[in-house]
């Protein structure tokens, strides 16, 4: 009888004891969902929903969104929790949302379009020691500026130097023209041009047109009167671009002259196509170009999602979730981890392999060279003619400040 009360002792204990492995187990899978939620990190996307560069916002916000469903469940074990915020392109309307984000404990910030913006946001998030990562923000000035700043879209030099071939390698003494808006945008073009030509032996000089300026023709008539071998078009104004170009071609401009330019977003190709016959034509996205899976996954659900097809700033806005999702995985929640996590990583974006420079957090990229030819009817297409690859276009090393 001892026997079998003993055996049945033991039985019965070593049921408790399974018992109490499976509640705990059950316990343990309550937690880890309870630890999930409570790692959901906010993040804010500060970018022109409204304003001058609402069109390029839209584009920046679609790639955010798309890029956000592209790396849900790769981060780690965070998940992001996005605040959107129209700045309506305006500094102050921004900085006072940044400022608010932090003031409400937000440690990561993206977004804006604009280079003005980007540039008085970037010392914000570097005395509040968050991370900040700029979108279309083209200004040079933004790489390097400090290093909680990072930029998920190109700067101004990479598309100087993707256009640095409108003369022959060894030819000297050109006379050139930045012809741009004078807004950050702008200026940072004049530098960039300045530094890339100028050390070439050419002279550059810049004329630039007040922002969102309704008559230009006497600003064309400049252009025309100046003498200029080539003249870098510098335009990021949506609103005007189709009368700055119908001013230059009246005033005969693009016979006198070599003219490059940067490709505008896709609604302005049959506008611009008749217009820009002719012109050197630069672009830092085309989205028949990359052929990789990451640019395909963004164009399918785009199309899923009913937004079209992406245009030049949707990859931007996609490399933003990109980034933030591995500084999360890598650094988890601390800032100072985070930005170790960025320098140097090298990914594959929509536009092809990308790498973060460490020393200045430039981000190193693709360009393309391209043509707007007729297609169907009064239509333009975009025929790309050049894939230049990210180390040439490598804009110099701009230390931290």
């Amino acid at each position: 009888m001892t026997g079998r009360w003993t055996r049945g002792a033991l039985f019965l204990g070593l049921i408790a004891l399974i018992a109490a492995a499976l509640a705990g187990t059950a316990a343990a899978r309550v937690d880890t969902r309870g630890a999930a939620r409570a790692t959901s990190v906010n993040v804010a996307f500060i970018y022109p929903k409204t304003g001058g560069l609402a069109a390029f916002g839209q584009e920046e916000f679609d790639g955010f969104q798309a890029g956000l469903d592209y790396t849900k469940g790769k981060c780690g074990s965070f998940t992001v929790n996005p605040t959107y915020i129209d700045d309506a392109t305006d500094a102050a309307t921004a900085i006072a949302a940044f400022k608010s984000q932090v003031g409400q404990g937000t440690k990561i910030i993206a977004g804006t379009g604009s280079s003005g913006i980007a540039l008085q946001l970037g010392p914000l998030a570097a005395q509040n020691n968050v991370l900040y990562i700029s979108g279309a923000a083209a200004s040079d000035a933004i790489t390097g500026l400090n290093r909680n700043t990072f930029r998920a879209g190109r700067q101004t030099l990479q598309d100087v130097k993707d256009a640095a071939n409108v003369f022959p390698p060894k030819s000297t003494g050109k006379k050139i023209v930045v012809f741009a808006e004078d807004t950050a945008f702008g200026q940072g073009n004049f530098a960039a041009v300045n530094l890339i030509f100028g050390s070439k032996g050419h002279t550059v000089s810049k004329i630039l047109s007040p922002f969102g300026a309704a008559d230009l023709t006497p600003y064309a008539q400049q252009l025309k009167n100046s003498g200029a071998d080539a003249a870098f078009v510098a335009w990021a104004n949506t609103t005007n671009s189709a009368s700055m170009w119908q001013a230059l071609q009246q005033q005969g401009v693009p016979k006198q002259m070599t003219l490059v330019t940067g490709l505008a977003n896709r609604e302005s190709y049959d506008a611009l196509g008749p217009l820009v016959q002719g012109v050197t034509l630069i672009s830092h996205y085309v989205y028949k170009a990359p052929k990789n899976a990451v640019n395909t996954y963004m164009t399918k659900w785009l199309a899923k999602n009913h937004r079209g097809v992406p245009n030049i700033f949707t990859p931007d806005g996609f490399v933003t979730a990109q980034m933030i999702c591995h500084a999360l995985k890598k650094g988890g929640t601390d800032t100072a981890k985070q930005i170790s996590a960025l320098e140097g990583w090298q990914f594959l974006a929509p536009k092809g392999k990308q790498r973060i420079r460490p020393e200045d957090h430039a981000m190193l990229q693709p360009m393309f060279q391209v043509q707007l030819v007729p297609a169907s009817g009064s239509h333009f297409g975009v025929k790309v003619t050049k894939t230049v690859s990210p180390g040439n276009v490598q804009p110099p090393v701009t230390p931290f400040k």
